[in-house]
């Protein structure tokens, strides 16, 4: 998408700068009923929300798959946004952003854009491949990104990843050593960047530590000060001083030896401040002592660390107050009735600056940093759907995009354990393989991806971990050839699972996710009861093998499992056809684990 000349940096009114702090969610409106009930995704935009951008000057969006659903959808979508805020009076741009990592944080359609394996493979190609990958994966993003009109992505995240039962991190992480993440998010700052993405570390201070998922409550980091410099904090002083990111995301998490100082939260309970509202941690440490003087934006405010805190006026005050520039999904408007929340919502803003809460040379230049950004990347209003679909089909999943994928996805492939040379497989026809994989969905995948490159035809069978008749899988196990089991931890959030193809023939072997790791150690145990063959693969983060890997001949690693989809049908994907390429020989293993298995 060409870039248009930079707009004049405006003198803006109180109410136009506070406008600007704001990054609205449009990811449903419905024109009636009750918010919580409204699952209509806004593939266009609605008048309303239109003339709520252009009324408030309100500075971005937030994008999510539902506004997504095609390059052309998506690139009309853009351009109605863009044309709202050039309606507004103070003509500023928006920031159109979306959260697309890469791996396991994707959020165009995956059939259609180029989404890769994820940070974690990364991290394994380091040794070999150095930074080539963390270069080459922004880039390729960074371009699609830009050919659809969205001009900020919220990656890379540098968080290091030290616990191994961290349920939101894991493998969106490059991996355990500082500087590692430090050099590859590095690089990727720079892929994004040079082709006109504008990046935002995340999430400051460190979500790497934690066994609590921001989104549903509120961790706490009791690292030792010396620990966090050395180890949280790292990444960040790292790329702030080498690549000077545009934007550095913060987390909502509990960091008490860094800032100990409390609020009350709306049931009356005093609590340490989360690192989004500590002015110690934002101003003081990022911006005094790293000396960050970009743009620094909330983690979604409707997270449970911190909505279940604090109102939403109350939630924005306070990070706004704390240093913070943006605040990203400040409320939820899914109806036009949502649209009185928001006026009001400008209203206490306004009475908060001019009471004093909030200081007003801070909101200007907040307002100027975030100005001065719009104008470092020259965005504009002026995005035209016609002479940019074309390039956008041209770029957008183009064959040597993919090709970079599939090599990732190949040279992170990780071998862990080969006792005996059991791999590569060496099948003839009509052996027997028994496939057993969190769902059905990847069994296919599976199943489809041994199927392209083998050369001799074989025999599959299926047991999926969310259901399976274990009688039928006993016997299946038994006459098998060789057993590929397949784990994926932490527990798939419900978008990956991929529906209920599992169940549909009999519910009552259906098992609930805590039985899942005790049946896969049932077929495992079975397996090597009848000396069958058995690689295990680690489908996501590679933890998982200390309590499987014992059980199994040769294990593997891919740190991703995502399968691309074609109207509705199981399609491998790269990490399913890197693995059926290394089980079967035509590629090597040559990843190395980022994180510690013990």
């Amino acid at each position: 998408m060409p870039l248009q000349s930079s707009f004049a940096k405006p003198t803006l009114s109180l109410e136009q700068q506070l406008g600007q702090k704001l990054i609205l969610d449009l990811r449903y409106f419905c024109q009636q009923g009750s918010s919580k009930q409204c699952r209509t995704p806004v593939t266009t935009l609605p008048d309303e929300l239109a003339a709520a951008i252009a009324k408030h000057n309100i500075g971005g969006v937030i994008l999510f798959s539902e506004n997504t659903q095609s390059i052309e959808q998506t690139i009309t979508l853009n351009s109605q946004l863009q044309a709202a805020a050039s309606k507004s009076s103070s003509k500023l741009p928006l920031f159109i952003s979306i959260d697309q990592e890469g791996g396991r944080v994707a959020r165009l359609p995956r059939d259609v854009a180029t989404s890769f394996t994820g940070n974690m493979s990364i991290g394994a190609t380091y040794k070999k491949y150095a930074t080539q990958y963390a270069t080459q994966t922004a880039t390729v993003i960074a371009k699609e990104l830009n050919s659809l009109g969205i001009n900020v992505n919220y990656a890379p995240t540098v968080d290091v990843n030290m616990n191994p039962d961290n349920p939101v991190i894991n493998v969106r992480s490059f991996g355990e050593n500082p500087a590692l993440v430090s050099k590859l998010g590095a690089a990727q700052v720079a892929g994004f960047e040079s082709n006109g993405v504008i990046t935002s570390l995340k999430h400051f201070p460190g979500h790497g530590d934690t066994n609590v998922d921001s989104h549903t409550g509120l961790p706490q980091v009791n690292h030792s000060k010396e620990d966090i410099y050395q180890q949280d904090l790292a990444p960040f002083k790292h790329i702030i001083a080498t690549q000077n990111p545009g934007m550095i995301m913060t987390a909502h998490i509990q960091y008490p030896q860094l800032d100990n100082s409390t609020f009350v939260s709306v049931d009356g309970k005093s609590m340490i401040k989360p690192a989004t509202m500590s002015r110690t941690i934002i101003t003081d440490i990022l911006r005094g002592e790293l000396n960050y003087q970009g743009v620094v934006v909330t983690d979604a405010l409707d997270m449970a660390g911190i909505s279940h805190f604090f109102t939403p006026t109350q939630a924005v005050i306070n990070t706004f107050a704390a240093g913070v520039d943006l605040a990203l999904m400040p409320i939820e408007i899914r109806t036009p009735a949502d649209l009185n929340a928001l006026d009001k919502l400008m209203d206490e803003l306004v009475a908060s600056v001019n009471n004093k809460q909030l200081s007003k040379d801070e909101v200007a230049q907040s307002a100027a940093r975030i100005t001065a950004l719009k104008n470092k990347f020259k965005l504009t209003t002026q995005l035209d759907p016609l002479s940019t679909l074309a390039k956008a089909k041209d770029i957008i999943g183009s064959q040597a995009h993919r090709k970079i994928e599939a090599e990732l996805a190949v040279n992170a492939i990780t071998e862990v354990k080969n006792n005996n040379n059991a791999l590569p497989l060496n099948l003839r026809k009509g052996q027997h393989i028994h496939i057993i994989m969190p769902d059905t969905r990847k069994c296919m995948a599976m199943q489809q991806a041994l199927s392209a490159i083998s050369t001799a035809a074989l025999k599959y069978s299926c047991s999926s971990l969310q259901g399976f008749d274990p009688v039928k899988a006993h016997s299946l196990i038994k006459n098998a050839d060789v057993v590929i089991a397949g784990n994926a931890t932490p527990n798939q959030s419900a978008v990956e699972i991929g529906g209920m193809d599992d169940l549909k023939d009999d519910p009552r072997f259906a098992l609930n996710t805590a039985e899942q790791p005790k049946a896969l150690s049932s077929l495992l145990d079975i397996a090597a009861s009848v000396n069958k063959k058995t690689i295990f693969i680690s489908l996501r983060a590679p933890y998982d093998i200390a309590q499987f890997g014992s059980r199994a001949n040769a294990v593997l690693a891919s740190y991703a499992y995502n399968i691309d989809t074609d109207k509705n049908n199981a399609v491998a994907g790269p990490a399913f056809t890197a693995l059926a390429k290394v089980l079967l020989g035509s590629a090597h293993a040559h990843g190395v684990l980022p994180v510690t298995i013990k």
